[in-house]
């Protein structure tokens, strides 16, 4: 197109449109107009990202490869061809065994909290349909899924669901800065507000501002009303700092979570809450020897919040003595002496 007027009055007119979009969708957040159109791309743009990522897959690429090589006939481009199928078919193997691992990861924390799960792969990651972090996964409504549903990995809680299209949908990851779920302390019960950062850090804001907490503890989703958009006792992630109370209402924490939000791969997606809390079930079990360093903390967090308890287990300086001692009868106590006495006539009728 040319550079006339005209064309420019055009450009002016297209950007200020977007911005006007961008502008409308931000501020209207979870109820955006804009989310019909959103989901009429994602079911028109899905099956393309699926394309592509099948089209690169390790896996196929070697097995393109072994069908070509069968078509040389110089020698030395043949085994040059074969000595890279066979890197190929190497790394395709890693790949494999890990999806693997990850499934059984994702069936074990599934089975572990009775989540209803459907399976996902992450086809595409960043902000394709706008500024959040997100990722695209192969699975949309005709897998039964719908917006607010839960998503979650072999390590923990990976997102919700926000737009859902016909064979994809869109996941807002824990990490950005918009998300915010319910949070409980394992053991202590305490409540908070686990909220993004951008990063691989979340703050998580406890009510109680006096909560005892420390570097180790560990949280797990408090769940929502109807399980949506997030169902109870899943995985968040480990304290690694804890803010000096400052008088305000609430204790700030820094919780690494402990999904890899850089490295997801095979996602589940819960359509179906369990129906009974599991509490910390899901949680991994913890270390033997990091077990009894944690025990001791704990008492010595409780006696400190109880100082009069050493001093109520002293013994009192006026109270009786039951020490006892086999010394003999008090020479300045008549009643011994009399007992004594009664004692010596005793034996003497003997």
């Amino acid at each position: 197109m040319r550079d006339t007027r005209e064309s420019r009055l055009l450009l002016v007119l297209l950007v200020s449109i977007a911005f006007a979009l961008i502008t409308m969708d931000l501020r209207s957040g979870d109820e955006s107009p804009l989310d019909r159109p959103r989901e009429v791309a994602a079911g028109v743009l899905g099956p393309v990202q699926a394309g592509v990522a099948g089209a690169v897959d390790p896996i196929a690429n070697a097995v393109s490869a072994v069908r070509d090589s069968g078509r040389r006939h110089d020698r030395i481009s043949e085994l040059e061809r074969e000595n890279a199928e066979l890197r190929q078919q190497l790394g395709g193997s890693e790949h494999r065994d890990s999806r693997l691992q990850q499934l059984d990861d994702l069936l074990r924390t599934a089975g572990a909290g009775r989540y209803g799960v459907v399976g996902a792969q992450v086809i595409a990651i960043g902000p394709a349909q706008n500024f959040s972090r997100t990722i695209t996964i192969d699975a949309g409504r005709e897998d039964g899924l719908t917006r607010d549903m839960t998503v979650i990995n072999g390590d923990g809680l990976v997102g919700r669901v926000t737009t859902v299209g016909p064979r994809t949908a869109t996941v807002l990851l824990a990490s950005d800065p918009n998300f915010t779920v319910g949070t409980r302390l394992e053991g202590s019960e305490e409540l908070g507000f686990a909220t993004g950062r951008g990063d691989n850090i979340l703050d998580v804001q406890l009510l109680n501002h006096r909560a005892s907490v420390q570097a180790g503890d560990r949280l797990v989703t408090f769940g929502s009303s109807d399980n949506k958009p997030f169902v109870p006792g899943v995985p968040v992630g480990e304290v690694i700092e804890v803010e000096a109370a400052a008088g305000d209402l609430t204790r700030t924490v820094r919780v690494r979570p402990y999904v890899a939000f850089t490295r997801l791969d095979l996602v589940g997606v819960v359509v179906e809450p369990p129906r009974e809390n599991p509490r910390d079930a899901v949680l991994p079990p913890r270390p033997e020897e990091d077990a009894e360093p944690r025990r001791t903390a704990a008492r010595d967090r409780d006696e400190a919040t109880d100082p009069d308890a050493d001093a109520d287990a002293d013994t009192d300086p006026d109270g009786p003595d039951d020490t006892y001692t086999d010394d003999g009868p008090d020479p300045g106590d008549p009643g011994a002496a009399g007992a004594e006495d009664t004692a010596d006539a005793s034996a003497g009728a003997d």
